[in-house]
């Protein structure tokens, strides 16, 4: 199994979350300037296109990034808090030429306490952007804010691939 996981803007995976993934597969878990390089969702697509990437996670900005990566490639894909509806005036440009590959299966966990990225606008862009082909599964945590403790990470990644059949 291999495991790309996509960081939030001004974040990096850190160790222990890094082993609880690590506990599934390998781990792609790339250094992302999102705010000077526009072009992060077609460079991750060249990039990993053909290395056999069995599921993208992200958080936060990674979210929306593995979001639309994983429509691309066709991944499924476990999202902590994407920045799904806005992105703080970080540019990222989705570009026509990517395929569209639906995600079979997408895992959303959403934090009711978030005040950085509002569940509510999550679950607004989602039913304006829901495809009949994937099989979502959102979960609303509502005393989490936007930061994942590794206690929930740990769980939610375990649900995801449990859905998997890992």
């Amino acid at each position: 199994m291999n495991i790309l996981f996509l960081h939030g803007l001004e974040s990096k995976l850190s160790d222990e979350k890094r082993v609880i993934l690590e506990s599934y597969g390998t781990v792609f878990a790339p250094d992302l300037e999102y705010k000077s390089n526009p072009k992060v969702i077609q460079n991750l697509y060249d990039e990993f296109v053909n290395q056999d990437i069995n599921a993208i996670i992200g958080s936060s900005m990674g979210g929306f990034i593995g979001f639309h990566l994983a429509n691309s490639m066709g991944i499924c894909t476990l999202l902590y808090n994407p920045a799904l509806p806005y992105r703080n005036n970080v540019e990222q440009i989705i570009t026509s030429s990517l395929p569209t590959n639906q995600s079979l299966l997408m895992r959303i966990v959403l934090g009711g306490q978030d005040d950085i990225i509002k569940a509510k606008d999550n679950l607004a862009f989602l039913a304006q952007n829901c495809n009949p082909k994937t099989d979502y599964t959102i979960i609303i945590k509502n005393d989490l804010a936007h930061q994942i403790p590794v206690a929930i990470f740990e769980e939610e990644t375990k649900a995801f691939f449990e859905a998997l059949c890992y």
